[in-house]
């Protein structure tokens, strides 16, 4: 898979290609051999319809975009398709039109700088599903990106305003859905906003500190993204530091590992082994914590193909079901469960080799 920054402006983009890791340095040892990859392939397997129904149910029920029952299960579906398992097509495509409806209904409120509920988490995931889903730009994600480009354009970084920990409140993670957004999308009139935009936010990534594992997440790949070797490198001794035992990663320093920790952190080092040349020491630990990490999630998918985690997030919405179980643990197991999904299709061996 190629992650690349379509339509950003040449000054600002930066070119990286996604080559395939090998498997023999990059994966768990046993995804080199058939049988590892069957395990990999047949817990993905076992997760896509829960999430393909789940995320049907959301849509089905609200018009709101979510970014737990779109942005990231579209995200798991394009990554397990392009390693030639079986999608719902005409679900994904569904969920994609969702997203595309949603931002339709807020846009004159974008071209005015103001945005829709969820601020600048709604309009960062919200794009980083249409980039999933293959859209490109146009007059839509135009007014989207002029929105995060005015939104909080005296500040350093982007923040949220709401606190539904773990997936909402991290200064990084807005930070990093927004820049990806504009890297993406940004189209030519808005080069040199982006650029001015993404150079101040170099200088508040090299001076903020991470607090929990979602920061530890994020401040990687934003590292990964804008190219900043220093910390880069410091986020990912950071996140490797937070390792438990069990292989896994918590989301707090005194809470156990979960599903939701421990696939985001796999992922970041992923990507980074992907995005840099990392050799040595640094990239020995690395696919260690990956091995470790891939075989926490294997040993803790549940009968039905899911993972569970429990919620800590205060209700602000009126509970809906979507056909995922556990109830009001749902949302953030379905968000678990879609970055699972992905780790786990980055363990893989690309479908065409």
């Amino acid at each position: 898979m190629v992650e690349c920054k379509r339509g950003c402006p040449p000054q600002t983009r930066m070119v990286f290609i996604w080559t395939l890791v090998l498997v023999a340095t990059a994966c768990p040892a046993f995804a080199a051999t058939p049988a590892g990859r069957e395990k990999l392939r047949g817990a993905i397997e076992r997760a896509i319809p829960l999430l393909e129904k789940s995320s049907a149910g959301s849509a089905d029920n609200r018009t709101c975009f979510t970014c737990h029952h779109q942005a990231l299960p579209v995200m798991a579906l394009h990554e397990a398709r392009g390693r030639g398992l079986a999608i719902d097509e005409q679900n994904f495509r569904k969920q994609v039109e969702h997203t595309r409806k949603h931002l339709e209904r807020g846009r004159a409120n974008y071209e005015r700088g103001k945005g829709q509920g969820g601020q600048v988490l709604t309009a960062g995931y919200a794009l980083w599903a249409l980039e999933a889903g293959g859209e490109k730009s146009d007059e839509l994600t135009t007014a989207v990106v002029h929105y995060l480009l005015e939104r909080q354009s005296d500040q350093t970084h982007w923040s949220h305003p709401g606190s539904r920990p773990p997936s909402s409140g991290s200064e990084f993670a807005t930070t990093y859905v927004a820049a990806r957004a504009l890297l993406v999308f940004a189209d030519s009139s808005q080069e040199a906003r982006v650029q001015q935009r993404l150079d101040v936010v170099k200088q508040w990534l090299q001076e903020k500190k991470p607090q929990d594992t979602e920061d530890q997440v994020f401040r990687l790949r934003l590292a990964n993204y804008l190219e900043l070797p220093g910390v880069q490198q410091a986020a990912v001794d950071g996140l490797i530091t937070g390792q438990r035992e069990d292989g896994g990663w918590g989301q707090l320093g005194e809470m156990p590992s979960d599903a939701y920790a421990t696939a985001t952190a796999v992922v970041a080092l992923q990507r980074t082994l992907q995005a840099s040349s990392a050799a040595g020491d640094l990239r020995t630990r690395a696919v260690d914590a990956i091995r470790r990490g891939v075989d926490f999630l294997l040993a803790h998918q549940q009968a039905d193909g899911t993972w569970h985690v429990k919620t800590r997030a205060k209700p602000i919405q009126a509970y809906f079901e979507t056909g995922f179980p556990y109830e009001k643990d749902q949302f953030i197991s379905t968000s678990a469960t879609a970055w699972s999904v992905i780790a786990l299709c980055l363990a893989m061996e690309s479908a065409e080799n």
